[in-house]
């Protein structure tokens, strides 16, 4: 039975008035991403027809979801909130804070050492206030939501950009900053712009080595990693009915990677089988006897270009594996001769020496048992495996399961090492080298959703390449780039030549799912007596503090840097081993920008301190201008932000002192999240603009005073030959937002209503 089955049905109940509604206010057919919107807004039954891409709107999730690693943040902002409990359903994974090295049990008892004040803080908290808990080794999130909590039509937001994983099973679920969660948890409306509609037309059928992760790829290479910016990616046709429930989830969770709101399908056959095996009859059977409103209606799929602002087409029968990589997801290459002569072109290392299996986006039991039966073939061919493979199994039901029916047991055949039910390297927990910023180049394939510079690792020097579990199998077996399994030959330990059969695999497994002991703690019913205790020397966490707000008046405020080029949240808050402080705004600040290129010198965590006239690291030189009471301005390029959904890349440089990030454009969550800490996030109106900014500019922000909606800023740059430039500046921000800012942070504002 269903987790919440209740709620679900309440959500069910409502749906047929809601959609009827909002289809004769919109006056059109309606999209399944607009139908979940519609009847899922704050004030009830549509009353409007809103505009995409341009109105705010309040939305009322049914669920929230937390990891382990911004759990900190969230919870120690919803403890200030002065609430006694949840206001929906909330869940805590604690999946982040395990590092892979020797193996699943040496790694979990590890982490479970290192970081037990961590999780016992989780826990407690959990607790207290009504979250359900999921313990370390239970799973990685978003393959948990999708085995436990999503459900057809619900709307989700998460802590983690890749939330939006939950679409595989036709939810809207969107990655969010802690802030944004404590919101919903206080029982308050979440904000969101209305999303523009891309729709994604699937023909044909995913055959032999073409698989889920290569639809995505593909898209990705499509759209880039903006291109889907403040837009929900909805997926029809009969080729994405032909897909497994998982399938579509990989497709979902990669949409994070290409900057959208979120992506989702509609309900179908898959989507019921995969209830049903998940222990969820209750929520299929319910999901019937609604399941026209859980897809779009039949006109927006016959005639895609009338409903959505942009359509894609994608014949699966014509699409073949790809590698996206290195450095970006977006970078697509087809296996075999083109991946040879752009590795040669651009002097990629040919020889890859680990492939990867796992993380949030590719790790149900599909996705194991399709990449198993390469490793099958790998020992029945006589082959040896020529680089390291690694295994990090989605949850415990899947690693049970999976161990039950043999598959992990022919990965350790092959002398692969079976990691924790967690991210691992995915996210940068993974114990690989001892001084991995003088590691040497060197290639992985995984099939992970990132492949930044240092996300794996830690290695600048590592080239990541992003393909499907069995492309990833092959390879690894191969320990070559440019292996095609398609046509290529390998010689087995006899000399022979043999080569790879096409994979195979099960959509679920076929003696169901099982598990002893699926790691979750339920919360107390009465939290109120539960103590929570932080000690004052702890380096892993800090009580918050409130921030004060910046005001009206805004001079003499001096640059930081000057980013040059992409910047992620990676980039600006490093995740890793600075994982370990994500509980601790003030530790984790001393990482704050120190992977940005600065655009005057091209080097990382070296800026010029306007003070003294010496360079030094980002957060010393910060710290300095925060000791003498003078506010600090941010400079960045595109998609400023892109990445994960964590809001210390927001929270650190409001607490060290920054008052402003100006750039070219914003990633969406990362946007937010500036607002949401009470800090400037703004846009150049002339990207040019950005070629004014110097290195010893001191900057005046004149109006101010007159901050509103719709209305420019206006920054006056002085430069050091006393020169000026006057800059005009836009900005998203709306009435509800700019009381964040004058209130100091958006958690301030709520702290006052709730005090009211």
């Amino acid at each position: 039975m269903a987790f919440d089955i209740d709620m679900i049905k309440g959500v069910y109940a409502k749906m047929t008035e809601r959609v009827d509604t909002a289809r004769n206010i919109v006056g059109k057919p309606l999209t399944l991403s607009e139908k979940i919107l519609y009847t899922h807004l704050w004030d009830g039954s549509p009353t409007e027809a809103f505009t995409r891409g341009k109105d705010y709107v309040d939305f009322s999730p049914d669920r929230i979801a937390c990891q382990d690693a911004t759990a900190q943040m969230a919870l120690l902002q919803f403890m200030q909130a002065g609430k006694p409990k949840v206001a929906v359903p909330t869940t805590v994974h604690c999946d982040h804070l395990i590092q892979a090295k020797e193996g699943a049990a040496k790694d979990l008892k590890h982490a479970n050492s290192v970081s037990s004040e961590v999780f016992n803080f989780l826990e407690s908290v959990s607790n207290k206030y009504g979250i359900g808990f999921w313990r370390p080794g239970a799973g990685i999130i978003h393959q948990v939501v999708l085995e436990n909590y999503a459900f057809p039509g619900g709307m989700m937001i998460g802590t983690d950009s890749h939330t939006v994983n939950a679409g595989g099973l036709g939810m809207v679920a969107i990655g969010v900053g802690g802030a944004d969660a404590v919101d919903v948890m206080a029982g308050m409306a979440w904000e969101l712009k209305f999303p523009k509609l891309i729709g994604v037309r699937l023909t044909g059928k995913l055959s032999g080595w073409t698989a889920p992760k290569d639809v995505i790829l593909k898209v990705a290479e499509i759209l880039t990693v903006k291109g889907g910016t403040g837009a929900i990616v909805e997926y029809f046709g009969p080729g994405a009915t032909a897909m497994s429930c998982t399938g579509k989830g990989t497709i979902c969770n990669m949409g994070a990677e290409i900057g959208a709101t979120t992506s989702t399908f509609g309900y179908d056959e898959s989507m019921e089988r995969y209830l049903r095996a998940t222990d969820r009859a209750d929520v299929a059977d319910a999901a019937n006897e609604v399941k026209a409103h859980l897809t779009a209606d039949p006109e927006v799929y016959a005639n895609p270009q009338q409903y959505f602002d942009q359509v894609i087409e994608i014949n699966l029968s014509e699409l073949g594996p790809l590698l996206n990589g290195p450095f970006t997801p977006d970078l697509s290459t087809e296996v075999g001769t083109s991946m040879t002569e752009k590795a040669k072109a651009n002097d990629w290392p040919i020889k890859v020496e680990w492939g990867l299996i796992g993380s949030c986006t590719n790790s149900s039991y599909e996705d194991l048992s399709r990449a198993s039966s390469i490793a099958q073939q790998a020992l029945d061919k006589g082959l040896k495996i020529k680089a390291e493979l690694g295994i990090n199994p989605g949850s415990e039901q899947v690693r049970y399961t999976a161990e039950r029916d043999g598959i992990l047991g022919i990965f350790e055949k092959l002398d692969a090492k079976i990691f924790t039910n967690a991210c691992g390297p995915c996210i940068g927990q993974w114990a690989r080298y001892s001084d991995p910023k003088n590691a040497p180049k060197n290639s992985i394939v995984h099939s992970f959703n990132r492949n930044f510079a240092k996300r794996a690792d830690g290695n600048p020097n590592t080239h990541a390449f992003v393909a499907s579990p069995e492309i990833t199998a092959a390879i690894a077996v191969a320990g070559r780039l440019d292996f095609n399994p398609l046509t290529d030959k390998l010689i087995n330990e006899n000399g022979e030549e043999v080569m790879f059969d096409e994979p195979t695999g099960w959509e679920l497994p076929p003696k169901g799912f099982e598990v002893k002991d699926n790691g979750y703690l339920a919360p107390e019913a009465d939290g109120s007596h539960v103590q929570i205790s932080v000690k004052e020397d702890s380096e892993r966490l800090q009580l918050l503090t409130p921030f004060t707000p910046l005001g009206s008046s805004i001079t003499g405020a001096k640059l930081l840097i000057k980013a040059f080029g992409k910047c992620t949240t990676d980039h600006i808050s490093m995740a890793g081993p600075w994982l370990r402080f994500r509980g601790h705004l003030d530790n984790i600040a001393n990482n704050t920008l120190i992977g940005a290129v600065n655009a005057f010198n091209q080097k990382t965590n070296f800026v010029k301190n306007q003070l003294t006239g010496d360079y030094g690291g980002v957060p010393d030189v910060q710290r300095e201008y925060k000791k003498a009471g003078i506010k600090t301005v941010v400079v960045g390029d595109h998609n400023y932000g892109e990445g994960s959904s964590r809001e210390h890349a927001a929270m650190q440089p409001r607490h060290l002192g920054v008052a402003a990030v100006i750039v070219k454009s914003f990633a969406r969550i990362h946007e937010t999240n500036l607002k949401k800490q009470g800090m400037l996030g703004l846009t150049f109106n002339n990207e040019a603009d950005y070629d004014l900014i110097q290195e010893n500019d001191t900057f005046n922000f004149i109006d101010l005073n007159e901050f509103a909606p719709n209305k420019q800023l206006t920054l006056e740059a002085v430069h050091e030959d006393g020169s000026k430039d006057l800059i005009k500046l836009n900005h998203t921000y709306n009435e509800a937002q700019i009381a964040w800012y004058n209130e100091g942070s958006a958690l301030n504002l709520i702290k006052k209503e709730n005090n009211a």
